[in-house]
This record gives C-alpha cells, structure tokens and sequence, in this order.
C-alpha cells in the first residue's frame, strides 16, 4: 500500500510539474503575443490555407497593402498548439484567423469581412493610424 501511495503521489508531481512547464510555456507565447499587437497597428494570426483567414486578408486589403499590417502564420511553426492555446487565453478561441487593431481583438473572418463592409474597419484603423 505504502508503495502504490508513494508511486501514486511521484506521478502527481511529474504531472504537476509538467503542468507548470505548460502554464510558463503559455505565458511566456501570451507575453509574445500581447507584445506583437502592441507593437504593431495591425497584427493578423493566421494559417496560410485556411479559407477564413484569406477572408480577414481580403477584407484587410480593401484598406491597406500586405505590407501595412502584420501576419504571424502559425501552421508549420514547432509552437503553433501553444500560440493557439495562448490566442485562445486572451481571446476566447484558438481557431484562426484572430485579428487586432490597435491593440484590440477585432475577431475572426468573418467579423473582419462585416466590419469592412459595415464601415467599422475603415474607422478602426484610422483611430490605430494604420490609414
């Protein structure tokens, strides 16, 4: 009994220490991010296939060139899970597109594709100087 106790409590450590790596993983890809949209008027995290995140592009490009925003791919990158678990913690959702302007979640496609539409976008970004 004492060797299943002692057994028992190793395995909570290594997963409680392994749950610390996590949390430190996720603060430091948070601390990444938060500084990213800071720095920048416009920052889009995207997936270079994915059909949503063409969309908030698209809508992006009615107002500016590829070159005046930001766009953080995440597929083919070693810490996409943790990026997207991190967007997930400050945005309410891991799926792509999450796009900021200045320094707010605006949302995903297709909340960038009403806001372009519905002349929200235009007005946000020139309130972050991106226009």
């Amino acid at each position: 009994m004492l060797a299943r106790s002692a057994t028992r409590s190793a395995a909570f450590a290594s997963v409680a220490g392994r749950r610390t790596v996590v949390t430190r993983a996720m603060a430091t890809k948070l601390d990444s991010i938060k500084e990213t949209v800071a720095k920048n008027k416009v920052v889009v995290y995207s997936k270079t296939h994915c059909p949503y995140c063409m969309k908030a592009k698209s809508s992006l490009n009615q107002f500016l060139q590829p070159s005046q925003y930001t766009v953080i791919e995440l597929d083919g990158r070693a810490d996409m899970d943790e990026m997207q678990d991190a967007l997930r913690e400050l945005t309410g959702a891991r799926s792509v597109p999450r796009v900021f302007v200045g320094g707010k979640f605006l949302g995903g496609g297709d909340d960038t594709a009403a806001a372009a539409a519905n002349g929200t976008l235009k007005k946000l970004l020139q309130e972050a100087g991106a226009l």
